[in-house]
């Protein structure tokens, strides 16, 4: 068994780790090794790819994500062996915090590397939008005016200093504002459209108004605002994942993310 880089050319191998019910994977890892702060790993037995996962850095912080071992080759400690040398190439005199969210599968794997549930991710799926929305006079295309206040509200909530991820995207976003205020935030098109807002109104306006081009949603347990919009709806969770911390604890306002970014993020 042998541990090394993932490479471009190990792409075209991808669909045999592909997990039923996920997203797929192979536009996910070829951003991975397309960009400077994602260190994709793979796991080779006899010249087969088994195994992927890839460490995310955040600055202080960093992310596992897609952790993925071959069905053929599960239950031999191979998702084991690639998060705890995903944990050992963090140099944690800088990066304090290490997240991910966690399968079922996953989550007695990453209890026994010393993580902690932090909180719950709901799922939603085969979602429709209410056809009587239309959206406001508040929500309003991004301009470069809105960047400071975005980059504040990220980091206040997220708890990260992340914007360098996204800040060539948001010539996409939205922006929902009150009293030239920005109060909430929707990028359509980096990976599952993420909406964080301070507010109710807010967060719930641009969850109605992704719903016109997205038919799946996921945010936290705790933010009570979605999960009653939801439910209002008809809308039920068909899963939940963990979302798992090692390492110091950071304030997150888990209430006010409205749809969780996935992806090259976490």
């Amino acid at each position: 068994m042998t541990l090394s880089p993932f490479i471009t050319a190990d792409i075209a191998d991808l669909p045999l780790l592909q997990p039923e019910g996920w997203h797929d994977i192979v536009p996910v890892y070829e951003f991975y090794t397309a960009s400077t702060f994602c260190f994709p790993v793979k796991i080779t037995l006899a010249n087969e790819l088994v195994g992927v996962g890839t460490t995310i850095m955040h600055h202080d912080t960093a992310w596992l994500a897609h952790i993925i071992v071959h069905p053929e080759y599960r239950n031999r400690g191979i998702g084991k062996y690639i998060t705890q040398s995903l944990i050992n190439s963090i140099d944690s005199r800088f990066c304090k915090t290490i997240y991910l969210i966690a399968t079922a599968l996953g989550e007695p794997v990453y209890e026994k590397l010393g993580f902690e549930t932090e909180t719950e991710y709901l799922f939603y799926k085969d979602l429709k939008a209410d056809k009587k929305y239309h959206p406001s006079t508040y929500v309003l295309p991004y301009t470069q005016n809105f960047h400071e206040q975005i980059q504040f509200m990220d980091q206040r909530i997220s708890g990260e200093n992340r914007l360098f991820h996204f800040e060539n995207r948001l010539a996409t976003a939205f922006v929902y504002t009150a009293n030239n205020r920005v109060e909430g935030y929707y990028i359509p098109d980096f990976h599952e459209g993420f909406i964080i807002a301070t507010s109710s109104e807010a967060g719930i306006e641009l969850m109605q108004k992704r719903l016109l081009s997205k038919d799946h949603a996921a945010f936290p347990i705790n933010n009570t605002s979605a999960l009653s919009c939801m439910s209002i709806q008809g809308f039920e969770p068909f899963k939940t994942a963990k979302r798992m911390r090692l390492g110091e604890i950071r304030e997150v306002d888990y209430s006010k993310i409205f749809n969780r970014v996935a992806g090259s993020i976490g």
